[in-house]
């Protein structure tokens, strides 16, 4: 075998690197599985959806509120200090009866441990406000699922561009040391007159546009590795190797299945249909709010105590001041009170509008982003279908074109050997060989991707 002949079947077994790593080295690397792993936990995709979760929670604690009893407890301690009371009339001040004028110093305190509850007793809006908040927490964890499929395909689709864009790197520098030696080779030759100086132009040529595609295909490889740090949250220098193992065995899909597993699985439809029921159950509550709704209420007050002292100031009939001081205190048991009330908004500034208005417009969106989804699906999965099977083909169509420009190279080695070609028909064969090894790396990569996006047409994050 020859020098160019080695270097050439060397670069193809580097290239597609099927089967050749050890074990060590791929416990090393980065997988797709670990990088959708790292993904499902930084990408900021799944950050906002858990965010999005608590909001819908708090939408449920806030109209759980709205029906259940309110509780609270309170201790009250109360004074209160009236000076110079005025009044007209007789008095007993000090065991002496007054008649005629003076005034009351009187200072009150009271102390009142209580317990206090309200609750609306029969209230339909704030019932159909709760159903939908209810709602609308399944539909957010629907949708969380949908966001997790979502970053899964986006993660696996990035990966696999990684993967080839550095075999293709790698066919590119292979490509590139071989046109150099090529070029050594016609330079030689040319030296000794055996091939003339175009033969040389055409070498170096092709040269300086393996040169090309190689710097092209390094920063690629870079461009890459970005958009896939990007798309698992981490940064670029924390991706380590990359798993370039490159295997994708054909397989068979039934679309009528597929598209039946999607309208049970797909966790975006799901969502969609909850959020229907939630904007139905919101529009509800807000006709309810213009019936008449049910509260009851009520307190009990443990050991009131209750205390005021008077001090008297007047005048007798002789004109001698007399002071007298007298009060009284009280402590009771408990004291409970209750109240039922029937209730009727019968104005609020239009804030009932408002909710009607809002709480229809949120069905019309709801509505019409289910039925979007309902007459896009069999579509969306009869397009994955299609990328699929095109991926397969492509893949098959490369392989065969990959066999055959290797063939096709051998041949010409031979028949060069023999003299009976020449350099430029051997350096043709190497480029047919490269393109080749190309078209094959790409077609496996977008087969692992058309298997991805299947996975997430038919509701599987797989």
């Amino acid at each position: 075998m020859t020098t160019m002949t080695r270097t050439l079947a060397g670069a193809l077994c580097a290239t597609l690197a099927i089967g050749s790593m050890t074990a060590v080295a791929v416990a090393q690397s980065l997988t797709a599985d670990r990088a959708v792993e790292i993904a499902l936990k930084h990408n900021s995709l799944i950050v906002t959806s858990a965010a999005d979760m608590l909001d819908a929670r708090s939408a449920r604690y806030a109209a759980a509120s709205g029906i259940l009893p309110h509780v609270g407890a309170s201790l009250a301690r109360s004074g209160s200090f009236t000076d110079n009371q005025p009044f007209t009339g007789a008095r007993v001040i000090g065991g002496q009866l007054v008649t005629g004028t003076g005034t009351n110093d009187i200072e009150t305190y009271s102390t009142s441990p209580a317990l206090q509850g309200s609750w609306s007793v029969l209230d339909l809006s704030a019932l159909s406000s709760f159903s939908a908040s209810r709602r609308g927490v399944e539909a957010a964890e629907k949708r969380r699922t949908a966001t997790r499929n979502d970053v899964t395909f986006e993660t696996r689709r990035q990966f696999y561009a990684v993967v080839q864009a550095i075999h293709l790197s790698s066919v590119s520098n292979a490509s590139l040391r071989v046109a150099r030696d090529d070029e050594r080779r016609v330079r030689a030759l040319f030296e000794v007159g055996s091939v003339s100086k175009s033969d040389l132009l055409k070498a170096q040529v092709r040269t300086a546009q393996s040169a090309f595609d190689s710097l092209s295909a390094s920063q690629s490889v870079t461009s890459s590795r970005v958009a896939l740090a990007i798309a698992i949250g981490v940064a670029e220098s924390e991706l380590g190797v990359v798993d370039t193992v490159l295997i994708a065995e054909p397989q068979t899909y039934d679309e009528a299945s597929l598209i039946a597993e999607a309208e049970k699985s797909r966790p975006d439809l799901q969502a969609a249909e909850l959020e229907v029921r939630a904007a139905d159950a919101s529009v509800a509550a807000a006709r309810y709010a213009r019936l008449p709704y049910v509260t009851a209420s009520g307190s009990v007050t443990f050991n009131p105590k209750y205390s005021q002292t008077t001090t008297t100031t007047s005048v007798d009939d002789f004109g001698k001041a007399v002071v007298g001081e007298s009060g009284f205190t009280s402590q009771d048991d408990r004291e409970w009170r209750g109240t039922v009330a029937l209730n009727l908004d019968l104005f609020d500034g239009f804030a009932m509008n408002a909710r009607s208005a809002a709480a229809h417009a949120r069905q019309v969106r709801a509505r019409e982003t289910r039925d979007a989804l309902r007459r896009n699906l069999t579509s969306a999965v009869h397009a994955a279908v299609l990328l699929y099977q095109e991926a397969i083909e492509r893949e098959r169509v490369a392989r065969g074109s990959l066999e055959s420009a290797t063939e096709n190279l051998n041949l010409n080695q031979q028949k060069y050997n023999v003299g009976s070609a020449t350099i430029l028909e051997l350096i043709d064969a190497g480029v047919q060989l490269d393109r080749a090894r190309s078209d094959t790396v790409s077609a496996l990569a977008a087969m692992k991707v058309a298997e991805a996006f299947i996975e997430r047409a038919r509701g599987s994050g797989n």
